[in-house]
């Protein structure tokens, strides 16, 4: 046997450029993007592809967004959700063959065929999904040819070498999007399960085809835009629509109610977490732009530029409890002055009763 020891795997985090820690989702990635890979002869230089992505995000490109919508469970709610994407047929669908199904005789086949291939699976549980269903989507005005085309290659590139799909593009509403449904048992065997890092590649490489087109498109978290609260749910949004107040709301007041009352603050360390992560990817953008404004180039000193006044326009660092505690203490002092302005007008008529 030979004495050689056994290589160290590299710590790939710890090779990481500066710069990628203003955007990067602090998960594990499936692979490296292009502006992630440092100059390998001046790792703390800011490469092309790194300063196009800089461009980009002080340049407000559109944010394109990939979401997961719902998972299917079993034949007759995949029915039910192929026949909304292609209403009921009326819309044609496209294969990871780049075969158009037109009608519900097609989707009816595939339906059986994803139903017979999950039935086959004895390691599915009784509530395992058959489809993932996605959508991708960009804001109005995007050319919608461009984002049909950058969703088939984004499926292609992400599902087509294990996963069966069908994906159809809406154009009944302003922002031109597509809903893709992917059978969630690949033909190795395994199921598909993406993880909050996979969410975030997934952007990435829907986001470079369309700039492939000639969209500018950009997937940054919103971290990076200086954003630290997370976006309700559809369900939500939905009950606040109607006038409704929903529970997560209710319970979030109450809450902040009691810590009101008390005069206590509950010790909660990941806002501390949070607020030292977004002076530290501040302070990054404020870096980088020094470091441009001394290469003495135009073109450098106005991206500089740029940076500083995109960190300014930053939003202030703020929870979703801490809204919440400023609602309600504006709200307060809102009934506190409405109140005194009632008094101040009964004592005034009082004191014109008094002169009569």
């Amino acid at each position: 046997m030979s004495g050689r020891r056994r290589p160290q795997r590299p710590n790939l985090l710890a090779e990481l450029p500066p710069i990628s820690y203003v955007w990067e989702t602090p998960n594990r990635r499936p692979r490296r993007p292009e502006w992630d890979i440092p100059d390998s002869a001046a790792p703390r230089r800011l490469t092309p592809a790194m300063r196009a992505k800089l461009e980009r995000i002080v340049g407000r490109a559109p944010e394109v967004m990939v979401k997961i919508t719902g998972r299917t469970k079993g034949v007759a709610h995949l029915k039910s959700h192929l026949a909304y994407i292609t209403r009921n047929g009326e819309l044609d669908a496209e294969t990871e063959q780049g075969a158009a199904m037109t009608g519900r005789v097609g989707l009816k086949d595939l339906q059986q065929r994803w139903a017979d291939d999950a039935a086959l699976d004895d390691r599915r549980r009784r509530d395992g999904s058959l489809s993932i269903n996605i959508i991708l989507s960009m804001p109005t005005g995007t050319d919608a040819i461009a984002v049909k085309d950058s969703a088939r290659a984004f499926a292609i590139e992400t599902f087509g070498h294990n996963h069966d799909y069908v994906f159809v593009q809406h154009l009944d509403d302003k922002h031109p999007h597509v809903h893709l449904t992917v059978q969630s048992l690949g033909h190795d065997g395994r199921r598909l399960n993406p993880r909050k890092a996979d969410l975030q590649a997934w952007r990435e490489r829907f986001a470079a085809e369309l700039r492939l087109r000639g969209i500018a498109a950009e997937a940054t978290p919103r971290r990076t835009r200086g954003r630290v609260r997370k976006a309700d749910r559809g369900a939500v949004l939905a009950l606040r629509k109607r006038r409704i107040a929903p529970e997560v709301d209710r319970l979030a007041r109450e809450e902040v109610l009691r810590e009101v009352r008390e005069g206590k603050t509950a010790e909660r360390p990941w806002d501390d977490r949070i607020r030292s992560r977004q002076d530290e990817i501040r302070q990054r953008y404020l870096d980088y732009a020094a470091e441009l404004q001394g290469t003495g180039t135009v073109r450098d000193r106005e991206l500089a530029l740029q940076i500083r006044q995109f960190v300014k326009d930053m939003p202030t660092i703020e929870t979703r409890r801490h809204a919440l505690k400023k609602e309600l203490s504006e709200l307060s002092n809102s009934r506190r002055r409405n109140t005194e302005q009632a008094a101040d007008r009964r004592a005034d008529v009082r004191g014109d009763e008094r002169s009569k």
